[in-house]
């Protein structure tokens, strides 16, 4: 999200941290954290109006959202950043998409996308929160998916980790996309896990599950 370093710096260490990671509740919690700095970084560049409103002691003009963005995530790893983004834009409408990887015997996967519910998109600005861009098409898929409720003014991806190959692959179906990242990967297995990474951010906030 920055190339300074910031506390962020600090949370992103710990969901990582294989020592640390065993605490649930601490994962989660900074997922949000992380969704919550995304989430003001992202409000510096909204629309903003100017208007007067009435305080006890009197009269003083302030400047207001024109509109709160639409948030939008993929369950269930998402949630938690989700929980951040909504945090602090807490007068926003949501979507959710369930999507997964269909794994095959030779190793492949594909995306398997059955659920989606979104408010209109149409002239409003959409946040899509995704812990893990590994190989990116989840988010492709999602997107593709999103767009058909309407065409946003701008589209901001939210992710804890990015591979390299991942906002590669985004940005050439999506070119206009905003990607914020906690931190950038450069390598990616075979099977389509970020390395170092962190592991399942999924199964690491909610638990182990077994495949279908």
């Amino acid at each position: 999200m920055s190339e300074s370093q910031s506390i962020v710096s600090q949370w992103m260490s710990e969901i990582r941290d294989l020592s640390i990671q065993v605490d649930r509740m601490r994962f989660r919690r900074n997922l949000e954290r992380i969704g919550e700095v995304a989430a003001l970084e992202i409000s510096k560049e909204l629309e903003y109006e100017d208007c007067l409103i009435q305080t006890p002691m009197g009269e003083k003009e302030v400047s207001k959202l024109k509109a709160y963005p639409v948030l939008a995530t993929i369950l269930r790893a998402g949630l938690p950043m989700h929980q951040g983004l909504l945090e602090v834009f807490d007068q926003s409408d949501c979507g959710f998409i369930a999507a997964f990887r269909k794994h095959h015997r030779d190793g492949s996967f594909e995306i398997s996308a059955e659920y989606f519910t979104c408010p209109p998109l149409t002239n409003r600005v959409l946040i899509v929160a995704d812990p893990m861009l590994a190989t990116g098409a989840s988010l492709v898929v999602a997107l593709q998916g999103l767009l058909k409720y309407g065409q946003p003014t701008k589209i901001h991806i939210v992710t804890a980790i990015a591979c390299t190959q991942g906002i590669e692959a985004v940005l050439r179906h999506f070119p206009d996309v905003d990607i914020w990242a906690g931190d950038i990967d450069d390598e990616l297995t075979a099977k389509g896990y970020i390395v170092p990474g962190l592991g399942d951010a999924g199964d690491l906030a909610f638990g182990s599950k077994e495949q279908s």
